[in-house]
């Protein structure tokens, strides 16, 4: 054992609430020492919930220890408690491009290249995601120059390659009618007309709620509950976007399911004119 991990064990024990758990398991985590690290990491953040830092670092732990979702959730509650986090967003925009979401991992780092402006690592890492992106889908011609692309056609749902699908979202105009997306209740009725109907202006009211608490424009809007969890955000000034998942899935994930999905139907309005 090193000097410095001894230094801080003993001194974690002798303050078992002080702040040197941090210290104690980055020290851990650099040697490689993972699972003493995860627990160090994990006792603190019992102690300190709230505190950004202690996700940050224990979503580090579980990246190296290649536990992607462990980290995407820590990292993700990271930024529920700090949203400019730049750590956090450049740690989530690197699980997106491991799961092939190019647009959702230049998103997250282009947010940390603003949020820590004296990281260049970060405009770097945009090069390159970019580089890589344009090599992936720009074709050739058979003397090997560009040509020009065929222009694609609209998906047919905005939620193609989402987690879950269709099922699950809602994408609803300012009159209640139903633009896209199917929720279902447990007994495999269909219910996506009528929550549709029920979502009707609910825009304008939360526009108007936020305006009168001089809180700002509205964003989203979680619930959770021991039933599900819902997450609405508005894609466009026009439209209203539900996401609904099973209570197991942490809220802070549905929060990221959403935010993509939010971008994708944004998109996929855009492309229908």
């Amino acid at each position: 054992m090193s000097d410095d991990i001894r230094g801080l064990t003993a001194r974690l024990a002798d303050e078992p609430n002080s702040l040197a758990f941090l210290e104690l398991a980055e020290a851990l985590r650099r040697r490689g020492q993972l699972d003493a690290a995860c627990k160090v990491a994990r006792g603190g953040l019992s102690r300190y919930p709230g505190l950004a830092d202690a996700h940050d670092l224990l979503a580090r732990i579980l990246s190296d220890m290649g536990d992607l979702a462990g980290a995407f959730d820590a990292w993700s509650t990271a930024l529920q408690l700090d949203p400019i986090r730049a750590a956090a967003l450049k740690g989530v925009g690197f699980l997106y491009f491991r799961a092939g979401d190019v647009a959702a991992a230049l998103d997250h780092l282009q947010r940390a290249a603003e949020a820590d402006p004296d990281d260049s690592s970060i405009p770097a890492a945009i090069t390159r995601l970019r580089s890589e992106a344009r090599s992936h889908t720009t074709p050739t011609r058979a003397n090997g120059t560009p040509s020009q692309p065929t222009p694609a056609k609209p998906p047919a749902t905005p939620f193609d390659g989402i987690e879950g699908g269709e099922q699950g979202f809602l994408l609803v105009d300012g009159n209640g009618l139903r633009l896209s997306g199917t929720l279902r209740k447990s007994s495999g009725e269909d219910a996506s007309d009528r929550v549709a109907a029920q979502l009707a202006g609910v825009s304008r009211e939360a526009a108007r709620a936020t305006r009168m608490l001089g809180l700002g424009p509205w964003q989203s809007i979680a619930v959770e509950s021991t039933d599900g969890h819902l997450f609405l955000a508005a894609p466009t000034a026009e439209t209203v976007l539900l996401t609904a998942r099973d209570h197991s899935l942490p809220l802070a994930r549905v929060g990221m399911l959403a935010d993509r999905a939010s971008r994708a139907a944004r998109a996929w309005l855009e492309a229908m004119g």
